[in-house]
């Protein structure tokens, strides 16, 4: 499994909006210009944050988008999920799989422990965690590259 530009994208987007929560509408410009990501590409994925209600949007010359929720409601399994869909390894790991073989298949333990480990860790990751991991390591050097 691998994850997306646009599940990246969305998931340094909402970072983005936790750490510059002011109560004001935060612009879409803003947010691309910081993370030197093309505001288009930006359009597409904050379409699909603010369908699902995980922002809200907010219109006019001083609109902008906010977090619809408290960083802390959050999950990185959750923004990931609605920006990838499933995030399981290999279809048969999928609750509807019609794998014929998979009674039998003893590859589909692999698969199956490998998922459970990936939602171990993204389900448990809270974007609030992922700001305060930011501002533990505001003058670190690593921590722009690892988000």
């Amino acid at each position: 499994m691998k994850i997306s530009t646009k599940g990246r994208y969305a998931l340094r987007m909402m970072v983005d909006l936790a750490l510059n929560e002011s109560g004001e509408p935060i612009k879409l410009k803003d947010i691309a210009a910081r993370q030197d990501i093309s505001e288009k590409y930006l359009e597409q994925i904050i379409s699909m944050l603010n369908k699902a209600d995980y922002v809200q949007s907010i219109r006019g010359a001083r609109g902008g988008y906010l977090l619809a929720k408290k960083p802390e409601e959050y999950t990185v399994g959750m923004i990931l999920r609605l920006i990838e869909g499933s995030l399981t390894p290999v279809d048969c790991v999928e609750q509807n799989c019609d794998c014929t073989r998979s009674t039998k298949c003893v590859t589909a333990r692999v698969w199956k422990k490998i998922d459970d480990a990936i939602s171990e860790v993204v389900d448990n990751i809270s974007l609030q965690d992922l700001v305060d991991w930011h501002h533990e390591g505001e003058n670190q050097e690593w921590i722009a590259w690892y988000i």
